[in-house]
């Protein structure tokens, strides 16, 4: 496999991209590596965005935009680093992705209470990144980690529709 021509990471220590895209022992020692970056991903939004919801939509938007492209440099310097298209142990993708998935939170939480949109919400995002149905699958042939980010993002994206459709039939 060819090292990331477009990743900016690629400049960075092997071992700190390695930890970054893994987010440590995440993606490296648990098993369903992907299933623990997103609960880490979900822990980060209850952290930042549930509460307050400071700047709401815009900044969970804004916030998700600057760390997806700084994910698709990490990711795309990690698949370089560990010959292997979009491995599993790579978790950063869903980690910058979750948060997207809660979109409209405060239209969300009116129809369930706060646990339940985010246990609704991380069981969808994790269907749509593992089924990968509705073309999110064409979206990891992109190059580097753009690949990798962007079916996640897909992912997330989903499910918020998919939650938004299931307060609408609950209204």
């Amino acid at each position: 496999m060819k090292p990331a021509r477009d990743g900016w990471a690629r400049f960075l220590p092997g071992g700190t991209v390695l930890a970054l895209a893994t987010l440590g022992p995440l993606g490296r020692r648990m098993p369903a590596p992907g299933t623990w970056g997103s609960a880490a991903g979900l822990l980060f939004f209850a952290a930042v965005f549930m509460d307050r919801y400071p700047g709401g939509d815009a900044a969970n938007l804004v916030l998700s935009a600057l760390a997806a492209a700084a994910a698709a440099g990490i990711c795309g310097a990690a698949e370089a680093r560990l010959g292997r298209r979009d491995p599993g142990e790579v978790v950063l993708d869903e980690f910058v992705a979750m948060p997207l998935c809660f979109l409209g939170w405060t239209d969300l939480r009116q129809a369930l209470p706060a646990w339940g949109v985010m246990l609704a919400g991380f069981g969808l995002f994790r269907f749509f990144d593992i089924a990968k149905p509705l073309g999110i699958a064409r979206l990891q042939s992109l190059p580097g980690g753009w690949g990798i980010v962007l079916d996640d993002t897909a992912a997330a994206l989903a499910a918020c529709v998919t939650l938004h459709a299931g307060l609408w039939v609950l209204r």
